[in-house]
């Protein structure tokens, strides 16, 4: 069975890519899939989660992608080859010739989003590069959102809704700010892992997004045109003057 690989990440730190990520680690790992997590930031987060872990729990592989001034990179980001579920806790801010790599990994990509209206431009921002990549479409690669860290019910994320809806990408859910993840973190359990009674409403919140994960991947079929991501051109000559589709809200042209 072929490792199914989802990327978490944003371009802005603290948007809870970790409490994702290794959450959603120890749901798989709970329903016994082999699982690793593949920690790609440099503070290693996901991986110092992993060694707070009880030794009775559901075993989880940790490797690090992070680069090391020792050389030994790809000895420590080795990645099991039995591996089912294979999670990947991207860096703040990862550009160039590391998002490639992570992208050449993915086979699917989850972006937290944290409720406030820097966070929620930024990241609009962050899936139409995205989507102006050719490796989206060439590998096939998923691509969906959820909020993140909520703390109301306040409808701050409706800007971003209706973006993703324009580009027909999924808004997954809402994963609240709860004392009950500040638990997960310091233990090194999920949330799957905890008692229902104790965890039952971020079980809920996180099961929109395991089976997102879980679907079949759609087989696009090479001999049918698909649509060309052309929601943004740069003019020639001019680095900083792009041109925006009607597709693309007109908050999300104007500068952070």
């Amino acid at each position: 069975m072929r490792t199914n690989a989802t990327l978490v990440i944003n371009p802005k730190g603290g948007s809870g890519k970790t409490t994702v990520a290794t959450n959603l680690a120890s749901y798989f790992a709970s329903k016994n899939i082999p699982t690793t997590i593949l920690d790609y930031d440099p503070q290693g987060s996901s991986l110092n989660w992993l060694r707070t872990r009880p030794l009775q729990a559901p075993k989880i592989h940790g490797a690090n992608g992070a680069p090391q001034k020792t050389g030994l990179r790809t000895v420590q980001m080795h990645v099991p080859p039995n591996t089912e579920q294979l999670i990947i806790d991207a860096p703040a801010g990862a550009t160039g010739m590391l998002l490639h790599e992570m992208l050449l990994r993915a086979h699917s990509i989850l972006i937290p989003v944290a409720p406030s209206a820097i966070d929620i431009h930024a990241t609009a921002n962050f899936i139409r590069d995205l989507l102006l990549k050719g490796m989206i479409r060439q590998r096939n690669i998923r691509l969906a959102a959820c909020a993140n860290r909520v703390r109301s019910s306040m409808p701050v994320y409706a800007p971003l809704e209706r973006f993703l809806a324009s580009l027909s990408l999924p808004m997954l859910g809402r994963v609240m700010d709860s004392d009950v993840y500040l638990k997960s973190a310091e233990t090194g359990t999920g949330v799957f892992e905890m008692e229902f009674a104790q965890s039952a409403a971020e079980r809920q919140q996180l099961v929109p997004i395991v089976e997102w994960i879980e679907a079949p991947q759609a087989k696009v079929d090479p001999r049918i045109p698909q649509p060309r991501p052309s929601l943004l051109a740069s003019l020639p000559g001019r680095g900083d003057l792009r041109v925006i589709t009607k597709s693309i809200p007109a908050f999300l042209t104007k500068a952070s």
